[in-house]
């Protein structure tokens, strides 16, 4: 009997439909050593040896696997193949009987289908000792940062605060960025637009003002109402005549396959899933054999699939839409390990309707990756674009149009094209004019990252790697260091600029985008056999540590207290306003002999519909999250999550609430009433 170990329970009952009665496929669930939880676990006087433990979890599971491997001829380690993957499978053989791993194979795919794992049966290698000393590098840099500067952090800022190499990093740009927003001063600028129609027609365009005396008019170049004013009283009485047309044609091309960074983008925009959720719907689509692994930064794909969809798109669509050649395409990311494949399907004509057992977001999330690797094989759509240029006096307007003549990719993966379409005009033709308008408008400030953008920002500078964009996006929330406002952009919180401030003036190296791309250069230098992973851990922990001692010396703790006239309910004293983790709170200046601490709420002016005597105020839990409740609380326990409005609704009489999407429901659960 041979023991294939996997390291999840859906990826053991997809491989083991696959195997024969001669393979016994179990999961490891995981990592099944890491560092302890309470402790550092390094040994920093011994080359920074980790004292990797089994957790209380694992234990179970890693009996199991002892005594199946009794009974086993060989072991076949089959976990990830990447450098989280290459760790477990080496962790295993730690903790397994040496005498029946002497002999073991280790085997990668980058799909869960038959053929992938009869061809990783037939070509086994051993453990690559280089992609595991990275993945330890990285856990014990990460490691020595959370566990080093956090309680420096709790001393002179607060209990219960947490650096970490990357999240840190993540959070300074949110905070760099609220500043920019801060500090932006909306300049004015104004436009003007000439409403015109062909003669003897209906149809009506749109030219905006580009030039004047021969001079291109830049954006801002119309400061305010008066001058633009003085354009309009200029303009009275012209003749608007068409004097130049250019008509050409404009390849679109299809977008490259996914990556991981990418399909977390993708899905945010169009289906609206935080990059957590995407990866959570990915893994489960990659453990079932529908996908191919969905952890890569590479956009290369497999000879094979590219034969396969070259027919798939002739039968499916006709040869016009077909290449000659199949499409490749190059990454422009830093650090991308292009001996792996994109995100595709396993199978270019598996359809998603015609795939049975999706729930709805499965369904969604297949779909979008199944188009768009169709539609990056595709030709490219063929758009007929004009632009026309109108004299008035000693001005030039512009309007520029398109329209489709070719869908290509198109027709797979439907893309947002601006589509005006103008009505046929000739050259030397006088047009009537409707109206000219002049537009006041504001420079606007830097948008908030989304999830999306902040992805693309990470992944462009080489921050982290695809499998932590969505770990840090979640730990930073969850640290209380930035919040997502109603438009889904995030934006830090006072404690958030508080610690990344603190960072940056004691330890700039921490924050810095640079030096966190150059030590993720250096973890892939150690997973290609170029770089010692020991000397990068000594190169980086010895400035570290002579800072962090000098700066335990020299920072003072952050004075993050105001008075108030508030009474303590259970000993009289006076309460302050602290700030926490989460926000700030009352607490007790007697304090440690009086431990009583109260939110800081703030009334709705909505009376509690439950004992018609409280009113509901908005509060927040202990990591932040805002909910309502009523002041009578614990004598009513009436809560709810969304805004109260003081409203009754229409159908039931109900309360009515407004959710973060603002839209306007029913807080009954059994009336459907939404507005």
């Amino acid at each position: 009997m041979k023991l294939v170990i996997v390291e999840s329970p859906a990826k053991a009952k997809t491989i083991g439909k696959y195997l024969g009665r001669n393979y016994k496929v179990l999961s490891s669930y995981g990592h099944i050593r890491d560092l302890p939880k309470n402790a550092l676990g390094i040994d920093l006087e011994n080359n920074f040896k980790p004292k990797y433990v089994i957790p209380t979890k694992a234990k179970k599971v890693a009996k199991e696997l002892k005594d199946a491997m009794k009974k086993s001829d060989l072991v076949i380690l089959a976990t990830d193949e990447d450098r989280e993957g290459e760790a477990i499978a080496w962790h295993l053989l730690q903790i397994l009987p040496e005498n029946k791993t002497k002999d073991y194979q280790r085997i990668a795919f980058h799909e869960i289908t038959k053929s992938a794992i009869e061809k990783a049966l037939e070509n086994p290698r051993k453990i690559d000792i280089n992609l595991v000393n990275a993945q330890q590098a990285r856990r014990i840099l990460d490691r020595l940062v959370g566990y080093k500067l956090s309680p420096f952090l709790w001393k002179k800022i607060v209990k219960g605060l947490s650096a970490g190499r990357v999240q840190s990093v993540a959070v300074r740009l949110i905070v760099d960025k609220e500043r920019e927003i801060k500090n932006f001063k909306p300049e004015e600028y104004w436009g003007i637009e000439a409403s015109l129609q062909k003669r003897d027609s209906k149809e009506i365009f749109y030219a905006q003002l580009i030039k004047k005396d021969k001079k291109t008019i830049s954006k801002f170049e119309i400061k305010n109402e008066k001058e633009a004013n003085e354009i309009l009283k200029d303009l009275e009485k012209a003749e608007y005549k068409i004097i130049d047309i250019q008509k050409k044609e404009i390849k679109k091309y299809p977008q490259p396959p996914f990556t991981t960074s990418t399909l977390q983008q993708e899905a945010s925009h169009k289906l609206g899933f935080s990059a957590k959720q995407t990866m959570r719907i990915a893994q489960q689509l990659y453990e079932t054999g529908l996908i191919t692994y969905h952890r890569t930064d590479s956009l290369n794909l497999s000879a094979e699939i590219l034969n396969k969809t070259q027919k798939f798109i002739k039968d499916e669509f006709g040869i016009s839409y077909c290449p000659n050649s199949s499409n490749f395409y190059k990454n422009k990311s830093k650090g991308a390990q292009e001996a792996h494949e994109a995100i595709r399907p396993t199978q270019e004509n598996r359809k998603p309707d015609e795939i049975k057992n999706l729930d709805t977001k499965q369904y969604k999330l297949y779909n979008l990756i199944w188009q768009r690797f169709i539609a990056c094989q595709m030709n490219p759509a063929i758009l007929d674009a004009t632009r026309i240029d109108i004299q008035a006096k000693n001005y030039i307007f512009k309007t520029t149009g398109s329209t489709i003549k070719f869908d290509g990719w198109l027709k797979i993966y439907p893309n947002k094209l601006k589509e005006n379409i103008l009505p046929s005009l000739n050259k030397e033709e006088i047009l009537e004019l409707i109206k000219l308008l002049s537009e006041q408008h504001f420079t606007q400030p830097p948008a908030r990252y989304t999830e999306a953008s902040l992805v693309k920002f990470l992944e462009e500078y080489g921050i982290g790697r695809p499998s932590t964009y969505a770990p840090i996006i979640g730990t930073i929330q969850d640290r209380g260091y930035v919040e997502k406002n109603e438009q889904k952009r995030f934006a830090p919180t006072e404690i958030g600029f508080i610690v990344i401030d603190l960072l940056k003036e004691n330890f700039s190296k921490i924050v810095d985008i640079k030096f966190t791309s150059y030590m993720e250069e250096d973890l892939d230098r150690i997973a290609d056999g170029k770089q010692d992973w020991l000397t990068v851990l000594k190169e980086f922990y010895k400035p570290f540590k002579e800072n962090l001692d000098k700066k335990y010396e020299e920072v003072e703790k952050k004075k993050l207290e105001e008075k108030t006239d508030k009474k303590c309910s259970e000993c009289g004293k006076d309460m302050i306003i602290k700030l926490g983790r989460f926000g700030k709170f009352y607490a007790c200046t007697g304090f440690p002999d009086c431990k009583h601490t109260e939110s800081i709420v703030s009334p709705t002016g909505v009376k509690c519909p439950k004992c018609k005597e409280g009113v509901i105020i908005e509060r927040k839990t202990k990591k932040g999250k805002i909910f309502y409740s009523c002041s009578k609380y614990p004598k009513c326990e009436y809560a709810l999550w969304d805004k109260p409005l003081n409203e009754k609704c229409p159908k039931c009489k109900s309360l009515l609430v407004e959710m973060k999407n603002k839209k306007i429901k029913c807080s009954n659960k059994e009336c459907d009433y939404k507005k």
